[in-house]
């Protein structure tokens, strides 16, 4: 205390009362931080930075007032306003002039932000030598001998209060003095700055060791798990391209070594990137780059490589597979970079092991494996899909369809579709779209026969499936290794790809749409679909079943096969919507061939071994009762033929054993009643096509003798001559009212 006394050397004149009142503050015995020990060691420092101030009496006295008011467990804010207003408050008396108090009052306050650097020690924007030197000298006591500082920084935190409050405060006070210049003077720096931060780094140290941690260090685990499980990762992925076309068709065979190359240098880096970014060396951070050089000239060569589309040549799914698994090798380098630059900072001071580590490595893989399962994977379906696509047109409006009168004539040729056969086409609101054997689907319209537009895939040479869903508006086709697209029937443009787990379901109804999926020991499951794939509800009878549907506007209808068991085969009705249970009954043979007419369900009562049905039972699909039941006349020996006409059901069959005619019969389907019934001398076996208005139409006849068509509708029978150019060998279709037929020109309405 007598040497604290005498450092004050009559800063003032006449100020000895001053200075005991200053010494007597700092040893008070309420104090256990920042004592008169401490005092000594601020002034110790100061006098080697003096020569630096331009106001050395202020400097001096701010040093010796900036902690003489100090509260246990306050901050250094509150002390530092404190004592710069004892300062404002005690100098007046002595005769300081107020410029100086006020200098001396704005260097304590000064020492409350202690922990904050300027932007640039070396070069701060503002030049404060009075402020540099003091806040220095201050902080000189973090450069004493270690274990002076050690008891002098255990006295701050139990002073501070709380102890795990104040362990946790503390550690973020050091980190922060660390992380930036602890001294702002070129002097205070050769001589203090290395003891400094020796000491600093012990404390920080130690602190670690009493902390609780349960979350710290997570980053740098997540990292590390991210270096390791991005290049496994990238190994999985190269796999999945090595079974994979570069280019599609494939002319010529493709070398799968590029793919496998990559696959073991992912693996291969998996753990030198998992030991690089727990390593803050040198040689880690050469490994994590060379991880990233890899990666970045694979992607510059791949990208080079990508084949250049055309109608006649697509991108593989290998291209993005590739690219992928590049960019998960580039992502697994940077983790490990970036970690092994990270742990230079703060490796010594991160537990082994904690909750937030272990998390860490818990929950990256998942992100990982959910990475590869949501994004890669949709990603590259979605790019081979767009990359291989063209769509063309729409070149017009459409138009109406007209009405085939069938007199012989033609309403036009669509010579656009040369070759192409009318078996398959499908009408739709806005024309009638014809597949095509190079994985094309053309849209002609149905008043010209003009092509309206045109959707054409690179990776696909085989003729699509394609049938006609929501309410016309759309068309779906299926193409042979790509799986359902929903196409716009007005412009051709691709509304949707139905999921890849959707490409082995057939279509069981295409309006509304219901999908079946045929499982291992004949478990069947029936799928209610919205016309871009997502799946509204899944019905699942259970094993050893098979599962046949029809739909009409709210109701399915099911015809459940039991083939093990004794389960008897049952009849149920869903909710077309929710896909709930409504109905369920088990007739005494299961009924076959169910047509949706008008509402109403028809069926077939089967008669034995004979295809031809004992009887026609209409269905009430809401509740399962049999609205009517029309029996099958005895005679009629042929397939019996079913197929909707409007509210109408129109039967085709033989009426006896020598199938030399056909009989022709429309049912009501709200009655069951005939409503009327014409035989005409056609072969009942010839491929017919059904207009909405009822009307029967056949072709016969031969290229070399003409080919003719037969109509058989409510008014009777008869046969009409048609032009050459036409295959009679080719089945009708009939779109609406207007009935299509094959030519050598192409598709041939008739008139």
């Amino acid at each position: 205390m007598v040497a604290l006394r005498t450092r004050w050397n009559e800063l003032i004149p006449g100020s000895a009362p001053l200075a005991d009142e200053l010494v007597a503050r700092y040893v008070e015995r309420t104090r256990r931080a920042y004592r008169d020990q401490y005092l000594d060691t601020v002034l110790t420092a100061l006098d080697q930075l003096i020569q630096l101030s331009t106001d050395p009496t202020s400097v001096r006295l701010a040093a010796w007032f900036h902690r003489a008011v100090h509260q246990p467990g306050g901050g250094p804010a509150e002390d530092a306003e404190s004592s710069a207003r004892l300062a404002e408050q005690t100098l007046p008396a002595y005769g300081v002039d107020p410029i100086r108090i006020a200098e001396v009052a704005r260097l304590v306050r000064l020492t409350g932000e202690l922990a904050t650097p300027p932007t640039d020690a070396y070069a701060p924007p503002r030049r404060d030598a009075n402020g540099d030197v003091l806040l220095d000298a201050v902080n000189g006591v973090l450069a004493i001998a270690p274990a002076r500082y050690a008891a002098h920084a255990s006295e701050v935190r139990r002073d501070a209060g709380d102890r795990t409050a104040a362990i946790s405060r503390r550690y973020d006070e050091v980190q922060q003095l660390l992380d930036g210049h602890l001294y702002r003077t070129q002097l205070a720096r050769q001589r203090m700055g290395s003891m400094a931060r020796a000491n600093l780094e012990a404390e920080l140290a130690g602190l670690d060791s009493e902390l609780p941690a349960p979350w710290r260090g997570w980053q740098q685990a997540a990292l590390a798990a991210t270096a390791t499980f991005a290049a496994v990762a990238a190994s999985v992925a190269s796999i999945a391209a090595a079974g994979a076309p570069w280019q599609v068709p494939t002319v010529e065979p493709e070398s799968g070594w590029p793919p496998v190359a990559l696959a073991v240098i992912s693996l291969v880096c998996a753990p030198l990137l998992f030991r690089s970014a727990r390593s803050a060396s040198q040689r880690g951070r050469l490994i994590a780059g060379a991880a990233v050089a890899i990666a970045v000239t694979g992607l510059l060569v791949a990208w080079a490589q990508v084949p250049a589309t055309n109608p006649a040549v697509g991108i593989g799914l290998r291209v993005p597979l590739v690219i992928s698994a590049l960019l998960l090798l580039l992502l697994a380098g940077t983790a490990a970079l970036v970690a092994s630059l990270l742990r230079t900072k703060t490796a010594r001071f991160l537990p082994s092991r904690n909750l937030g580590q272990q998390l860490a490595w818990l929950a990256v893989p998942g992100v990982i494996a959910l990475l590869l399962l949501l994004v890669v994977q949709p990603l590259a379906r979605g790019y081979v899909l767009s990359s291989n696509e063209r769509s063309e047109g729409p070149r017009k409006p459409a138009g109406a369809a007209p009405h085939s009168v069938l007199d012989g004539g033609v309403t036009w040729v669509s010579r656009a579709l040369a070759n192409a056969g009318a078996e398959e086409a499908v009408g739709t609101k806005y024309g009638i779209a014809v597949p095509r054997n190079s994985g094309v689907v053309e849209m002609l319209d149905a008043a010209t026969g003009e092509l309206r537009w045109r959707y054409s895939r690179s990776d696909s040479d085989e003729k699509p499936e394609i049938v006609a869903t929501g309410n016309g508006e759309y068309v779906l086709a299926e193409f042979a290794d790509v799986g359902y697209l929903l196409l716009d029937a007005n412009t051709g443009k691709r509304k949707a790809a139905w999921p890849g787990s959707t490409r082995d379901h057939s279509i069981q109804q295409a309006d509304p749409l219901l999908t079946g999926e045929r499982l291992a020991r004949g478990s069947d499951k029936l799928h209610g679909v919205d016309a871009d794939g997502s799946t509204r509800w899944t019905f699942e009878p259970g094993r050893c079943t098979d599962i046949g549907a029809v739909a009409t506007s709210d109701t399915v209808v099911t015809f459940l096969g039991h083939s093990c068991g004794r389960e008897p085969d049952e009849i149920a009705g869903l909710d077309l919507e929710s896909g709930k249970k409504l109905w369920s009954k088990a007739p005494t043979d299961m009924y076959r061939r169910p047509t949706v007419v008008g509402g109403v369900v028809v069926v077939a009562e089967p008669g034995g071994d004979s295809d031809v049905p004992v009887a026609l039972v209409g269905i009430e699909p809401r509740t399962g009762e049999t609205k009517w039941r029309w029996p099958v006349p005895a005679g009629w020996s042929c397939r019996t033929l079913l197929k909707p006409a409007g509210r109408y059901l129109v039967v085709v069959d033989c009426p006896g054993s020598e199938a030399t005619q056909t009989v022709v019969t429309a049912i009501d389907a709200v009655t069951g009643q005939t409503t009327w019934q014409t035989t005409g001398p056609v072969n009942p076996r010839t491929r017919v096509a059904v207009t909405t208005d009822g009307r029967v139409v056949s072709l016969s006849g031969s290229s070399s003798r003409g080919c003719w068509a037969n109509v058989i509708d409510r008014t009777g029978y008869r046969r009409v001559r048609l032009p050459t150019g036409i295959s009679c060998g080719r089945d009708p279709v009939a779109i609406g009212n207007l009935v299509l037929t094959s030519g050598t020109a192409g598709v041939v309405a008739l008139h």
